[in-house]
């Protein structure tokens, strides 16, 4: 009896368990996670502590998806090792399991900012569904009307966003010139700034914090940033980022940089041993690609010779109700055959941007109006030559019937569907 091992629970994981299954009906897999619950969806937790949604809404996949697909779901056990020679899993209750096929699908962790003052008790990461529960016990127990949010990327903003809507202020800090700085370029980020001010958020850009002090009670109440402006709180998020968690690495030969190294299909360099999803490199840490990338080492650990084709970066947020989408090349510098068309409606907070070079799209952003991005995202992936149409990129009837008419009988017949 083979045994197929996987660490990680999201969705490279369970992805990974489908594409098995596909191939191998009778193996053995064994899915072990450091959480206690059978699934959720990272991205609806921020709409939990906003009060949108309710914790049974949370799963993307039916309770009984383990025992459908005979699998052993091993659930608050935590793997602390790996022994590569005899092919075992250390667990933190001292068990061992055995391996012959091994993914590591074990995500991203909280990049921890350098600042004294993180252990008062109010201060929390916002990346589990367990982070979410502890600051809903903290807001029952404790008076909370402010708080901040240390980093404006897309975990901080919907951070900010939960905690305004469930009236408690908000005080950002970004240590850029702008929020979601690693998506947007100045103009979308702006639009946003203006619709989070209006509803009472306060920016604070350019700057950063350096020491979270307490009360008398060892709670958080006050922030002190780089300038030395003082922020009164009553709570505190700590969204600086997320790095690849590859603490299995540590004492083997598997190869790392950022992340785990892999190839196409999904392998590490040691023979058995695949990675896929966040904690991967190359990767973009995005739902899509993290189950696709399961989806293609499942295959491959069930005999199958599958290869992974990269994907471009995305990326899609809604924040007080205004959508967006962005995806490839978008911050680009003023370089040699690039060209930058774009489009403000300050009124009905809508900004479209389209990045080319070389007469092919490379990047867009898409505010307020994204009716057209899958359009784009088929034009930067197929490499479409744009020269014939490109001054009717930003028309508000451009559409399909705009592309070349080879291209058009492409999506007809087919191959461009999956697209």
């Amino acid at each position: 009896m083979k045994n197929y091992v996987i660490i990680g629970n999201s969705i490279a994981g369970t992805s990974a368990v489908k594409a098995i299954r596909e191939i191998d009906k009778e193996n053995k897999i064994i899915l072990i996670s450091d959480e206690k619950y059978l699934n959720y969806s990272r991205p609806l937790i921020s709409y939990l502590l906003a009060q949108k949604v309710s914790s049974d809404r949370l799963n993307y996949l039916p309770n009984d998806f383990y025992q459908k697909n005979n699998v052993e779901l091993l659930l608050n056990k935590k793997a602390l090792k790996l022994d590569i020679k005899d092919k075992n899993v250390l667990l933190n209750d001292k068990s061992k399991i055995k391996y012959d096929k091994l993914l590591l699908a074990t995500g991203g962790t909280a990049i921890i900012p350098q600042i004294s003052g993180l252990d008062c008790e109010g201060v929390f990461n916002f990346m589990k569904l367990s982070d979410i529960e502890k600051i809903e016990k903290y807001l029952k127990k404790n008076k909370v009307k402010k708080s901040v949010v240390i980093g404006a990327g897309l975990i901080g903003l919907k951070a900010t966003e939960a905690l305004m809507n469930i009236n408690i202020k908000v005080s950002i800090i970004e240590i850029a010139d702008r929020i979601l700085p690693m998506t947007f370029d100045k103009q979308a980020s702006e639009i946003y700034e203006e619709l989070l001010k209006i509803e009472g958020c306060e920016i604070i850009l350019n700057n950063s914090a350096v020491e979270i002090r307490q009360d008398s009670k060892s709670k958080v109440c006050e922030v002190i940033l780089k300038d030395d402006k003082k922020i009164k709180t009553d709570l505190v998020i700590i969204a600086t980022g997320v790095r690849p968690n590859i603490e299995l690495a540590q004492g083997t030969e598997i190869s790392t940089n950022r992340g785990f190294l892999v190839d196409k299909k999904m392998r590490t360099n040691i023979d058995d041993i695949y990675a896929a999803g966040d904690c991967c490199e190359p990767t973009i840490a995005i739902l899509p690609v993290a189950a696709k990338q399961g989806k293609i080492a499942g295959y491959n650990m069930a005999g199958l010779n599958k290869e992974f084709q990269w994907l471009i970066s995305m990326n899609s947020v809604e924040l007080c109700n205004i959508p967006s989408i962005s995806a490839g090349q978008t911050n680009v510098s003023s370089a040699e055959n690039i060209e930058i068309l774009s489009q403000l409606d300050k009124e009905k907070n809508v900004y479209k941007k389209i990045v080319i070079k070389e007469n092919k799209v490379i990047g867009y952003i898409f505010v307020g109006s994204i009716e057209k991005a899958g359009i784009f995202t088929m034009m930067i992936n197929d490499k479409i030559d744009i020269s014939s149409f490109k001054d009717s990129l930003l028309n508000e009837d451009f559409g399909l019937i705009n592309l070349p008419k080879e291209f058009r009988k492409h999506l007809v017949i087919g191959a461009g569907i999956e697209v």
